[in-house]
């Protein structure tokens, strides 16, 4: 026999696809010997397919002609059919199906390929290994999925588009808060331009150097040296609600809504003395809007929020390590003046808790109010003989708890009949939504009301009913402020009080500024200036009007620290001033 004929006997041996074919193949010992001189008379154009050569396969297919060529054929992983180029199916005539070698085709282009070829078997158009028709397996799939290439490119476009957008819109962002800064910073300019010529023409009129002084831009100095403002700072804040300064680190607390529709609320630390230290703090889940935050000694800060969390956290890790579940929303806390383990804060039923932080799992008194209205403001102090106590105040007026009565009781009902005290004198003063204390001994509290929503008597006639007169200017209501001073170890006497402009909705926050020679002063976000108004204690005289906002004042916050460096911050919708009091 010659060489090239032993060759060709050679070769099936060494194929792996006849051996396959034979495994996986329910035909007859019979059909198979026949069929290995077919194979054998075919094996010259095998190396042609395989090669890619320019041999050419012609198939029918449905309603037209497909013309495969072996050697530019396309990729396997298209998804439609080498054979005819058309899409194939789940299911029918031209359903998906493959074959031994694993290549995959339309069964009605198979069924035809075996077909043209006149044989039972046929080689793969793309491998060239053979297959009979009994060796052609169905592939069960859902759904066929055939991709769009010009849909891919599309989406491809507006990805980057979008991210195009995005960068423009930080880029267009900052370049906003940079125009605000430098509007500010022009009516800066103006105001205090504007002050000082109005300072001069009082002088000048007056002719007297003891004139009242009138409230200087960067500086607001009064002439019998009580007390001064200098402006140190103001950042533009966006959704802050309520703040808290540590004085010692310089780091301001701020907390609000994040931006976006539907953002969660979040915390930002701002370094009092760079215009870029911000930094924004996620809160844990469920925590909610913040409605008060105390700073504590040893770097940490705690605060109350809406999601019926009291949670500590600390400055240096910029985390939450301890939170506690309250039995109703926060909405004040503070901390204890006397031990550094000792948490208070009241809540929207009216409650006073406290928490002992080596405690981890449950509060360790829980005290009931005089009404179920919000504890809105809470501080703690301690009187003359060493005691401790807390003031608080919510709608009926402001009270004093006596938390060291129960101290020597574990029982939980014995705490909760030790209710507070409303300070005398304060029945019936109107709506009481901020109180001011002195720290650390409280021997002089400021609270500030507004007159109570009168309803109108149903069995009154519509003539009858007096219409409100209006705020004198801005917004808010006419209320005013009363000082209290101690008189007693546990008692207050009811002492001067003046009129003032006060919010008809927020439960705002004022401040007692201690002063050189016990002196103090007593400053509030008043509604007619949206700015900070401060008066002398206890004479309530008008003392100076701190540089105004845009929007009504939120919060307001006198901190000192250690080293006696103090600070007055103020906080609006738009921004935030930080005073240092000198």
């Amino acid at each position: 026999m010659p060489s090239g004929s032993g060759s060709r006997r050679r070769r099936p041996r060494r194929a792996g696809p006849r051996l396959t074919v034979v495994l996986v193949s329910s035909s007859s010992s019979d059909e198979e010997g026949g069929e290995e001189e077919e194979e054998e008379e075919e094996e010259s154009e095998g190396p042609r397919r395989r090669g890619g050569g320019g041999g050419e396969a012609r198939v029918s297919a449905t309603e037209g002609k497909a013309v495969v060529s072996g050697g530019e054929a396309e990729g396997p992983n298209l998804p439609s059919c080498p054979i005819c180029m058309l899409a194939w199916t789940a299911d029918g005539a031209h359903r998906v199906s493959c074959i031994p070698c694993g290549h995959v085709y339309g069964r009605y282009c198979l069924e035809r390929w075996l077909l043209q070829c006149g044989k039972k078997k046929a080689p793969c158009p793309q491998c060239g290994k053979r297959y009979k028709e009994n060796n052609i397996i169905n592939l069960y799939v859902p759904e066929i999925a055939v991709p769009n290439n010009d849909l891919e490119t599309q989406v491809l476009l507006l990805r980057e588009k979008n991210e195009s957008l995005e960068k423009q819109q930080a880029k267009l962002l900052e370049e906003i808060k940079e125009h605000k800064r430098q509007i500010m910073l022009h009516q800066n300019v103006i105001y205090e331009s504007t002050s000082k010529k109005q300072k001069m023409t009082e002088l000048t009129s007056d002719g007297t150097p003891d004139a009242e002084p009138i409230a200087s831009l960067t500086e607001d100095i009064d002439h019998r040296n009580l007390c001064s403002f200098v402006l140190q700072n103001e950042f533009l804040v966006d959704g802050a609600r309520v703040m808290g300064i540590d004085a010692s680190s310089q780091v301001i607390l701020t907390s609000g809504r994040g931006p976006g529709v539907g953002a969660e609320h979040i915390l930002t630390k701002i370094s009092m003395f760079a215009r870029q230290g911000m930094q924004k703090i996620d809160l844990p889940p469920d925590t909610k809007a913040i409605r008060d935050i105390c700073i504590l000694p040893r770097g940490h800060a705690v605060f109350a929020s809406l999601g019926r969390k009291l949670s500590l956290f600390s400055m240096a890790t910029n985390n939450v390590v301890l939170q506690y579940n309250l039995p109703a929303p926060g909405w004040s806390c503070s901390g204890d003046h006397t031990s550094s383990t000792h948490l208070y804060t009241g809540l929207q039923n009216g409650m006073l808790l406290v928490f002992d932080i080596r405690q981890t799992s449950a509060p360790l008194h829980c005290m009931m109010g005089l009404s179920t209205h919000p504890v809105h403001t809470i501080r703690s102090a301690v009187d003359g003989s060493g005691s401790r106590k807390v003031f608080s105040a919510s709608s009926i007026g402001p009270c004093i708890w006596d938390v060291d009565g129960g101290e020597d009781s574990s029982n939980v009902q014995v705490w909760a009949l030790f209710r507070p005290n409303l300070l005398s004198g304060m029945e019936n003063q109107g709506v009481c939504i901020s109180l001011a204390c002195a720290p650390p001994s409280s021997d002089l509290l400021v609270a500030s009301y507004r007159p109570k929503v009168e309803l109108p008597d149903d069995s009154a006639t519509p003539q009858a009913i007096t219409p409100q007169s209006p705020a004198p200017t801005g917004s808010g209501k006419l209320g005013h402020h009363t000082l209290l001073r101690r008189a007693a170890t546990t008692s207050f006497a009811k002492d001067q009080t003046c009129s003032g402009n006060v919010s008809d909705l927020r439960m705002s926050k004022s401040a007692i500024i201690p002063c050189g020679g016990n002196q103090h002063l007593f400053a509030y976000g008043d509604e007619s200036l949206y700015g900070v108004r401060t008066w002398r204690l206890p004479s309530f005289q008008t003392y100076t009007d701190l540089r105004p906002h845009r929007q009504p004042i939120l919060d307001l916050r006198f901190a000192e620290s250690s080293t006696g460096e103090r600070y007055l911050g103020c906080l609006s919708a738009e921004k935030l001033q930080v005073f240092t009091v000198r």
